[in-house]
């Protein structure tokens, strides 16, 4: 996981916390889980081609080919 700073404004944090106490999951998740409904809910077109298949030449490890895939995944998430 990553670590973001978020500036909220007072009556958002004050909400915040009210959630949070009321159900007991804390803000970060509540953070999260709005994150995620924002982006699911995007009308923005998204990039939907297959992750492209690699032909070095050569003999990789798994874990190679997985920071690869790692890597074009990074990337696309970012463009979205």
């Amino acid at each position: 996981m990553m670590k973001t700073t978020v500036y909220l404004p007072d009556e958002l944090e004050v909400r915040l916390d009210a959630e949070s106490a009321a159900t007991g999951v804390s803000k970060a998740e509540l953070i999260r889980r709005g994150i995620a409904m924002l982006l699911d809910s995007s009308d923005r077109p998204r990039n939907d081609t297959p992750l492209p298949v690699f032909h070095s030449g050569r003999s990789r490890s798994a874990d190679e080919m997985n920071e690869d895939v790692y890597r074009q995944i990074k990337q696309r998430s970012a463009r979205r």
